[in-house]
């Protein structure tokens, strides 16, 4: 008798004991997922948060128990970027009723949100975040690509139907030169010819984007390069009141280059800074170009106090055809972010509205 009534007590601790024990399990395995993970009951606390979980929210794990969103966006540990990153997820889950989506955290990093709410789950909530940063890079990679292989076919059509028409209309615009000029007409001929010689010069860089060529490398002076180059905008600098300034820290640096390909890709951001500072009235534009080196690398900065970028531009300005220009053609600063990829080099751009825009390239040193 005693003993049946000693097992009819003990069934109920067994049976707890076997819930904690299965609870236990399901929490490790939780525990050591390459997925943040947080689980909510149906009061709307949180009674489980895996460590990449509190890493994500840059909290402890304890810290986040018992917590409602209320009162974890009311820790006075979690950052400002945080608490708007989970009022984006709950904005998403709960005014737009979606249980996939993907954000974006201040880290740059993209992560893909799953809401799964079952009968499984005894009325709970579990949110998982998943890293898929490299299947993102992977995906613009791809759709990089994509767009190169139209602009290849387009371009090789524009070159063969436009380019011929232009030369024959250039040739007889200067035999009816001449007779311009007799007439005081001379403008519409110059006008004529400085259009069909811009027409050109955007099939020139259709062709180049869509043809990329390895560079033909060979060991130059840097410092020598760059002189060249501003000898060669200056003129224009002059015409649209701006002063150009070039500083190397070093005259003998070398790098192993294609000097015409590198030569388009600092006339080109040099060309952009001066179209940025044309933009800004009332204050004299300035241009500083300086050259160092750093460990095995080359250096250059070219900075500028022009009309400065959004954020979401800065993003895209290695996209063919993107461009913020009324006149571009959004191809001269995609160009020259595949000329510094094919030289082993890369570039960064830091800009801001009203004051300015500065392009970081670096390359590495000759040997």
């Amino acid at each position: 008798m005693l003993s049946d009534i000693e097992e009819t007590l003990l069934q109920p601790v067994e049976l707890f004991v076997a819930a904690q024990l299965k609870k236990n399990k399901y929490e490790n395995v939780l525990q050591h997922l390459d997925n943040g993970i947080v689980l909510f009951n149906c009061d709307g606390q949180i009674t489980f948060a895996n460590s990449l979980m509190a890493s994500l929210l840059e909290l402890r794990a304890q810290d986040m128990i018992g917590c409602n969103i209320r009162q974890l966006i009311a820790l006075p540990q979690l950052r400002r970027s945080k608490w708007k990153w989970i009022l984006q997820v709950y904005r998403e889950m709960m005014h737009n009723h979606k249980t996939k989506f993907e954000i974006r955290d201040d880290y740059g990093k993209y992560w893909m949100v799953l809401v799964t709410y079952a009968e499984d789950l005894d009325g709970d909530l579990l949110i998982s975040f998943k890293d898929i940063s490299d299947y993102k890079r992977i995906e613009e990679t791809a759709s990089q690509n994509d767009k190169l292989a139209i602009l290849g076919k387009i371009s090789a059509a524009i070159a063969h139907e436009i380019r011929n028409p232009l030369t024959a209309i250039r040739g007889f615009i200067q035999l009816l030169r001449p007779h311009l000029l007799q007439l005081g007409k001379d403008e519409y001929a110059r006008i004529i010819l400085m259009e069909i010689d811009r027409t050109n010069d955007i099939i020139h860089e259709f062709l180049n984007s869509s043809k990329p060529s390895a560079p033909e490398k060979a060991v130059l002076r840097l410092s020598s390069l760059l002189r060249q180059t501003v000898l060669l905008t200056e003129s224009e600098a002059l015409m649209k009141d701006c002063e150009i300034s070039l500083q190397s820290e070093q005259e003998e640096m070398l790098i192993a280059i294609d000097a015409k390909q590198m030569k388009q890709v600092f006339l080109n951001l040099i060309k952009n800074a001066l179209d940025a500072i044309e933009e800004i009235d009332g204050r004299k534009g300035e241009i500083h170009i300086r050259a160092k080196s750093e460990g095995s690398n080359a250096i250059i900065s070219i900075r500028d106090n022009g009309s400065g970028m959004e954020q979401a531009s800065l993003k895209r300005l290695a996209d063919p055809f993107f461009t913020t220009k009324e006149k571009g053609t959004g191809l001269g600063l995609s160009e020259s972010y595949r000329i510094i990829k094919n030289h082993g080099g890369s570039i960064q751009v830091e800009s801001s509205i009203g004051v300015g825009t500065t392009f970081i390239i670096s390359l590495p040193l000759a040997n």
